[in-house]
């Protein structure tokens, strides 16, 4: 956390750029620890869960795109209640 305050980050904003970056990677191979269990509860192979997941993932890059670069889509709320 000090370096991302000496950089100049918002530690909000960079905790949810964080969270959705984890969101992702618990969805996509190597890991995958998410893909694992929906594979096994769904009894489908993980080529079929990674199928539907697709569009998940895209919506998440997205997500991910637009709270990066456009803060306030994720900061929005907070500056206006907590500031």
């Amino acid at each position: 956390m000090p370096l991302v305050r000496s950089v100049g980050i918002d530690p909000v904003h960079f905790g949810l750029i964080v969270t959705i970056n984890l969101g992702i990677g618990q969805q996509t191979p190597p890991v995958a620890s998410v893909l694992m269990v929906a594979s096994s509860i769904a009894k489908a192979s993980v080529w079929e869960v990674t199928r539907v997941n697709v569009w998940f993932i895209g919506t998440l890059l997205i997500v991910l795109a637009l709270v990066t670069y456009v803060p306030v889509t994720g900061m929005g709320l907070v500056n206006l209640f907590y500031r």
